[in-house]
């Protein structure tokens, strides 16, 4: 059997989306009908469950679009390590606090590490 669909994966979403703006579009009926009878305070909600609704859909847009790869990053294309010292230091800098991080992590060596990050007082 072959990986799900890309639809079938959302299912849950898109019900979701759909149950969630069944209750906008009804609660904005309801508060429209009260305002129209004389309600002051139900004006706000007859703006509110629009907005809200609108809020759904754009979560719901964002839910399904977030596997999606990121943007590339403002590296110019063809930048390397070797082409911009700053970013080769930057990588030193990563690599090293990877070092520092796997000899902590080694029983032998971690002890060392935190000895000359905190000596004795």
């Amino acid at each position: 059997m072959g990986p799900a669909s890309p639809s079938r994966g959302h299912l849950g979403l898109h019900l979701t989306l759909a149950a969630g703006l069944t209750v906008c579009i009804g609660a904005f009926v309801v508060e429209l009908v009260r305002a129209l009878g004389g309600n002051g305070l139900s004006w706000a909600y007859v703006f509110e469950w629009p907005i809200l609704g609108g809020f759904g859909i754009y979560m719901w847009w964002r839910l399904l679009h977030e596997d999606d790869p990121a943007p590339p990053a403002a590296r110019p294309a063809g930048a390397t390590a070797e082409a911009d010292p700053d970013l080769a230091a930057w990588e030193a800098y990563v690599a090293d606090l990877e070092r520092e991080d796997r000899r902590q992590d080694d029983p032998a060596g971690g002890a060392e590490v935190a000895d000359q990050r905190h000596p004795p007082v």
